[in-house]
């Protein structure tokens, strides 16, 4: 198993069962839940100097997923144009999550999950199967649905294990 392999594993084991679309919904929900019982001072909290405030953590679970399904969406349509990575510490540098309201993140990403659940859903298991390049490594579409989950779950587990248990020590 090559880096990116095992990279790529990392999340897929993280997704609880078999029903991989179940979970796109199921960890939306969470997040939606998680981030709706914030208040707009939580959502600009970040448990350590130099980490993403949770807003700054919504916004890359947006970018992210919208890279993933953009990169699933052309190899699904049998477009075989290698593209390239992206560097998320360079797009953090530029969400300024902090002017916008928390609502509006949360908004976004139900936006974005729900598009994302509706694109998934529609394709057949010939589209789901199709591959392509991606940051010069081939992936399977539905690979990439799943890896939109376990990159959910990921970040949810980051935000219970260092966040929220910052909260209760200081609100």
């Amino acid at each position: 198993m090559n880096d990116f392999q095992k990279y790529i594993q990392r999340y897929l084991d993280m997704i609880p069962s078999d029903s991989w679309k179940e979970e796109m919904l199921i960890a939306g929900n969470k997040t939606l839940n998680l981030y709706g019982n914030l208040s707009e001072k939580q959502g600009n909290f970040a448990y350590a100097e130099g980490k993403w405030t949770l807003k700054e953590l919504l916004q890359h679970l947006i970018d992210a997923e919208r890279i993933f399904a953009y990169r699933a969406l052309r190899f699904a349509r049998k477009d075989k144009t290698e593209l390239p990575g992206w560097d998320e510490e360079e797009y953090a540098k530029s969400y300024f999550s902090s002017t916008r309201t928390l609502k509006s993140l949360i908004i976004e990403f139900e936006t974005v999950r729900k598009s994302s659940v509706i694109f998934f859903e529609s394709l057949n298991q010939e589209q789901l199967s199709e591959t392509g390049i991606a940051n010069g490594n081939e992936i399977a579409v539905g690979t990439i649905g799943k890896l939109i989950v376990g990159h959910n779950i990921h970040h949810l587990n980051i935000m219970t294990e260092r966040y929220l248990l910052k909260f209760e020590n200081q609100w």
